[in-house]
């Protein structure tokens, strides 16, 4: 997923969070509120680790692609 759908998605975290926490009806509105607002750490750790995980698989490639390479050269010679 691109990040900047992590970062709507923390965006709307918190705005939810900060209408429930204000316009809320319920007696628990409050901690309703913190509770949606936690989200929005959680959703960025997420999006992180999901970008750490696509900059390790372009690693990889990159390096099988230079081993490819360089057997090719092995070859050749």
């Amino acid at each position: 997923m691109k990040p900047i759908y992590y970062f709507i998605a923390c965006g709307l975290s918190i705005g939810l969070s900060i209408y429930m926490f204000v316009f809320g009806t319920s007696p628990n509105h409050e901690a309703v509120g913190i509770f949606i607002g936690l989200w929005a750490p959680t959703i960025i750790g997420i999006g992180i680790y999901n970008e750490l995980i696509n900059i390790y698989e372009e690693l990889l490639l990159q390096r099988r692609e230079r081993e490819k390479e360089r057997e090719y050269e092995k070859a050749r010679k």
